[in-house]
């Protein structure tokens, strides 16, 4: 409240004590430090989250390289998975993955670029398929025979030709189709 104009209290300057005689101000509340819980748990969660990620990550990539490696585990596997590929399938790439260097055996590449003739003249499917393989093997080395089959349908009627191969397979770091030759 202020006092009525005119009055000796409105010119006495006011009175202060020196400032040693203050007393001390009253200490400011130390800053409160942020709250670090949650920045390390946020960080744990990333950092968990980025493990589980690259794991899924090296696990994919070791099962699709298993799922997609070819098999070349035994000699009678390698013959299998080559003539799929090469006569069933004609995929020359997926083929080389079981030949011991480029390029496949010349009477085998014959018989299909045969079978691929007829194909085209006649206007008809020829499939190819074999029975049990026959593995005779000897150390690093293996003859496989196999009795191909080789059929077509014609105007209805079921026409087939059996035809006995023998490929010979070596191991070098897995087992590899080397040759092929027709028997009889």
């Amino acid at each position: 409240m202020q006092p009525p104009a005119g009055s000796q209290v409105s010119r006495v300057p006011a009175q202060r004590p020196p400032s040693e005689q203050l007393p001390p101000a009253p200490a400011a509340p130390a800053p409160e430090r942020p709250r670090r819980r949650v920045r390390t748990v946020l960080t744990v969660v990333a950092g968990v989250l980025a493990l589980l990620c690259l794991g899924g990550a090296v696990t994919g990539y070791v099962l699709y390289d298993r799922a997609t490696a070819p098999d070349r585990s035994a000699p009678d596997v390698v013959v299998d998975n080559y003539l799929r590929a090469f006569l069933v399938d004609r995929n020359d790439v997926r083929a080389d993955q079981f030949t011991c260097q480029a390029g496949h055996p010349e009477q085998l590449r014959a018989l299909r670029d045969e079978l691929t003739d007829r194909q085209a003249q006649f206007g008809v499917p020829i499939a190819v398929s074999w029975g049990s393989l026959e593995v005779r093997r000897q150390d690093d080395r293996a003859q496989v025979e196999v009795v191909l089959t080789i059929s077509a349908v014609v105007d209805g009627t079921t026409q087939s030709d059996r035809q006995s191969w023998q490929l010979s397979t070596q191991l070098h770091d897995d087992w590899r189709v080397c040759d092929a030759t027709a028997l009889g």
